[in-house]
Formats: C-alpha cells, structure tokens, sequence
C-alpha cells in the first residue's frame, strides 16, 4: 500500500496535529504522576480524546507514582493486556479488570 504525496502545507498539518497530539499525552501523563486524574477517568475520557485513545497502556501505567516497566508490564500481564495494546483499544472487562486491580494492589493511583 502506497500513501499519496503530501503537499507541503498538508505535512506542516499533520505535524502540528501529531505536535498537539504528545502535548496533550504528555500533560496527562504528568496529571497521572500528580494524581490529580486517576487511571479510571483517563480510560473513560479515551472514548471522547483521539490523543488520549492512543496512548499505550503501558506507557499510562508507567506514569503512576512508584510503577515503572517491571511493574507496568506485570500488571498488564495480571490483567491480561498485551504489551502493544493502547488505551481505546481496550474492551470493556479489560477496562474494568485494569481499573479494580490497580484499585486493589495501588489504592492512590487508580481511585480517590
């Protein structure tokens, strides 16, 4: 599969939107670290925030206090998330299994 050319002005487009796009990841990473917003309230604003559904769920869970790859990946493992997988991209007992074990085993992070 072959993409069409992009003009000069459509590629400045799509970088600027790629631009807003980690802005907006990054921000949120930032709030998770905080605990200003909770992995619940990520996953339920996934649906609604095309940057935010394409955040990988590992990279979510690395930004929680005290949880890096080791961790993240032993949860997702826990839950039975792949490794790839991004956040809008998950089902709804993935959602929910995801959420009640870090609510479980990380009380802080997932819930207030």
């Amino acid at each position: 599969m072959t993409l069409k050319p992009l003009t000069d002005s459509e590629r400045t487009q799509a970088r600027e939107k790629a631009a807003a796009a980690r802005a907006v990841r990054a921000e949120l990473k930032v709030r998770l670290k905080t605990g200003k917003v909770t992995v619940a309230e990520v996953i339920a604003s996934s649906s609604g925030d095309d940057a935010v559904g394409r955040l990988r769920v590992l990279d979510l869970l690395k930004a929680l206090p005290g949880v890096g790859d080791v961790r993240a990946l032993a949860i997702m493992n826990d839950v039975g998330i792949a490794a790839t997988r991004r956040v809008r991209g998950l089902g709804i007992h993935q959602r929910k299994a995801l959420v009640n074990h870090l609510e479980q085993q990380h009380p802080g992070p997932a819930s207030k």
